[in-house]
This record gives structure tokens, sequence and C-alpha cells, in this order.
């Protein structure tokens, strides 16, 4: 494996980016973010983003590259990925990417599926369905035909639910079968962090707490306030979709506080579950008090295994 393009892999709050940002200053690199919300500007404090003094420090790629008005695919994701390892490559510094949007982790180490063509026939009936019954209805209905794939799928994520029960119709098999299916060598060292369940979803309820203390609900009063509206996926971004409900009237902050937490605990279990499909991770084990530097050595001893032959870093 080549330690020249480093993957750190981990579920929200694993502390993958303060590893990344330790090894990209030891290893001379660059960092791009797989993280599809972190690409939103003005999305500061609910995405976790670095804290300005580390972007002054280290060279960061896809953070705040568009409006929270605009719309981001993981297509557009693996453009500006690729532009990036590109450029890295021209400053001949290494690459460390780190995030855990398990979507475009699997773009970035095996391009994106593309799967069958498009329908516009049963397309347009599955728009339709949604209309009249509403997507919980349609939801339910992958959940039967396709439950590794509503387990991915948001209920609220129109498109995604749309295509993979179009796939169904097209192909008489589950999408996600189709997707695992696809695969390819890639030429990443891949890293995982990875803690016990418990101490993950402590860790979480310890984030939500700190962003609301660090002004959580003024960011998003100023994005709302903003000249264009906000795009659907940046308005159903965990810990944004829940203070705009209370700014809305619709819940207490303490209920909307409560939600973030166990909605980003529900999306941890989600990211648990990808990667478990990812192959040739080395995976971490964390312990539950372990020091931030004690961490930070064992990768660097992890790679130096692997590296090999290659020159100890």
């Amino acid at each position: 494996m080549n330690v020249d393009r480093l993957l750190i892999l981990g579920v929200t709050a694993s502390g993958k980016g303060r590893l990344a940002f330790e090894l990209a200053e030891k290893l001379e690199a660059e960092i791009i973010s797989v993280d599809s919300m972190k690409v939103y500007r003005r999305m500061d404090i609910g995405t976790a983003k670095p804290p300005k003094e580390l972007l002054e420090r280290i060279k960061y790629h896809l953070i705040d590259v568009v409006e929270p008005s605009e719309a981001f695919s993981v297509g557009s994701f693996l453009d500006l990925a690729r532009d990036a390892i590109e450029q890295i490559k021209g400053r001949k510094r290494k690459i460390i990417a780190v995030g855990g949007t398990a979507l475009y982790i699997k773009a970035l180490l095996y391009g994106l599926f593309e799967g069958p063509g498009s329908d516009k026939r049963i397309r347009a009936e599955l728009q339709a369905e949604a209309e009249a019954e509403g997507l919980e209805q349609l939801h339910r209905r992958l959940t039967q035909i396709d439950p590794v794939a509503a387990e991915r799928i948001n209920c609220n994520d129109r498109k995604r639910i749309i295509r993979a029960l179009e796939v169904y119709k097209l192909t008489g098999k589950p999408i996600s079968s189709l997707q695992q299916q696809f695969d390819a060598e890639h030429n990443w060292t891949i890293i995982g962090l990875r803690r016990g369940k418990s101490v993950e979803n402590s860790r979480i309820n310890q984030r939500v707490k700190k962003m609301i203390e660090a002004g959580l609900v003024d960011e998003v009063k100023g994005l709302l306030a903003g000249e264009k509206p906000l795009s659907q996926q940046t308005r159903c971004a965990i810990g944004y979709a829940e203070i705009i409900e209370h700014l809305n009237g619709k819940m207490s902050l303490e209920d909307a506080t409560e939600l973030i937490k166990k909605n980003t605990r529900r999306f941890a279990k989600n990211q648990r579950t990808w990667f478990k499909t990812f192959k040739n991770v080395n995976w971490l084990d964390i312990e539950a008090e372990e020091p931030a530097e004690k961490i930070f050595n064992r990768a660097k001893t992890l790679l130096n295994s692997i590296a090999t032959g290659q020159g100890a870093i």
C-alpha cells in the first residue's frame, strides 16, 4: 500500500480530524475533506470544521467551496477531489483524506457506481406516488425490497429513494446488491478509528452540547437570513434541520438539542454499517480515555509497519 495517499475514516466525533491534522504536519501533507457538509460556506459550527488557526497552518481542500443555497453531489465531490489530488501531487506533497461521508469515501476509493440507465416513465410514476402517498410510504416500500439500502438512505431523501426503487423495477435486483458488486483496486492506505459504541455516543453528546454553546443557533439564524434560501441538502442537515424547527417555534431548544444528539447517534450507526463494506481498513481500536498523543503515536507505528521498504516516517 502507498503511504503517499492516506485515508482516515471513522464515525462522527471519533477524533479523525485531529489525527489527520497531526499526521499532515508530520508528513508535510495536504488534507482533502471527505465530508458532504463541510463543503458549505458559513456552516462552520454544525459541521465541526477545523478552527481557523488549523486552516492557516495546513492546506485543506473541499472546505467552503459552495454556497448553502447550492446543491452538491457525490459527482461534484469526486471532480473536485481529483483536481485537488493532481494539485497536491504537482507540489510533490503527500495526501491525507479524512472524513465520514461513506458515499464520498466509496467514490474516492472505487469511482462512481452508475448502475442501469434511467427510465422516464418509471421515474415519473414514482414521483407521482411520492406526491400522492408521501416519501415515508415509498421508504417503507424500499425497506421491504432492499432493507440494506433503506437503512442507508434517509427517509426524506427523495432522489435516492426514487432511484433505488427505479433500479429495482429496471433490474429486479436491490441497488445495494449491485453496489456491492462494484469494486476495484485502490492505492490508498486506510486507517479507521474505532471506539466502543457507548464511548462514541458519549463523545457525540458532548460535541452537540459544545456546538450549542459555541453559537449554533445564531449560525442557523444567519444562514436563514441570507439573500438566497437554503438548499434542500443544507436544510435537512443534522444540527441545522432541528434548529430550524426550533426557530420556527415547533420545539424548544432543549428538545432540539436532544434530537440532534439522537439523530447524530443514528447517523453514526449508519456510518458503522457502511464502513464494514470497505476492504483493507487498518483499524485502531481506541480506549475510552486514550490521549490524542498516544493515538498519534500508534498511527505512526502502524504506518511505519505498512511502509516497510519505503523509509520510516
